[in-house]
């Protein structure tokens, strides 16, 4: 996770994630990665982001076959209100913990296999090429000490469970409200209440993020960084081209 504090102005606020090697454009247009985006509480996107309401902990993008890697929050103004604090929590850390009290409920979260959807609005409806499990594993044939290396978790743009049986359908939901606990304790929860000026970068595929409730005028604007594009721009800042090729 990376905070950068005192950018109020979106160019400082570009170079200043340049600086830290994040491929990040002012291309707008209708793309999701690549570009910033503003919302406050107006629906004009009908989505839970775009009201006032609280979000619980999720990851984005899970209707995607490949979710952003990093994602990027600017606060740009809170005015007249209160709440909107952000919410932050270790997916890894989390599963290893469902995998040590629940091990029943962590196999069936890594092998049971669900689809996210994004359509909610006039000409969209995004739904992965395939479904994935809430929690990838390095190795998915070594459950039991195998390293987490991605969590897809948002109930929200949860698609309905087809074609299961009842014992399929009600393992994933015990597993899932087993998983929903962990989230939700208080030594899982990380908050913090941006200001103004302050930028917060983190790792969609680990950490899950939500928010308070709200109150007052709020604007944000956020940014999707493409997980291979970020990893391609780490190593050519830290690696010679020779070492880079040499590792392949």
């Amino acid at each position: 996770m990376v905070v950068l504090s005192l950018l109020k102005e979106q160019n400082l606020l570009l170079n200043g994630l340049r600086s830290y090697g994040l491929p990040i454009t002012t291309d707008m247009d209708d793309q999701f990665v690549g570009g910033f985006w503003r919302f406050t509480s107006d629906l004009s996107t009908k989505d839970s982001a775009y009201t006032q309401l609280a979000l619980a902990a999720h990851n984005d993008n899970t209707y995607f076959t490949d979710p952003a890697g990093l994602q990027t929050f600017h606060l740009l103004l809170h005015k007249n209100g209160e709440g909107g604090t952000s919410l932050l929590v270790d997916g890894f850390r989390a599963a290893n913990i469902l995998r040590k009290e629940s091990p029943n409920a962590f196999w069936t979260l890594c092998n049971t296999k669900i689809r996210g959807h994004c359509s909610g609005n006039n000409g969209i409806a995004i739904m992965p090429d395939r479904a994935f499990p809430v929690i990838t594993l390095e190795d998915d044939t070594n459950w039991r000490t195998s390293q987490v290396t991605q969590i897809r978790w948002n109930n929200d743009d949860r698609a309905a469970m087809t074609g299961r049986s009842a014992g399929e359908t009600g393992d994933f939901y015990a597993a899932a409200r087993k998983w929903v606990e962990i989230l939700r304790r208080p030594d899982s929860e990380y908050w913090v209440q941006l200001q103004p000026g302050t930028v917060l970068t983190f790792d969609n595929w680990r950490v899950l993020h939500g928010r308070s409730a709200f109150t007052g005028k709020r604007e944000m604007c956020g940014a999707y960084t493409n997980m291979d594009d970020f990893i391609s721009r780490w190593k050519t800042l830290h690696f010679s081209s020779e070492d880079i090729l040499d590792a392949i």
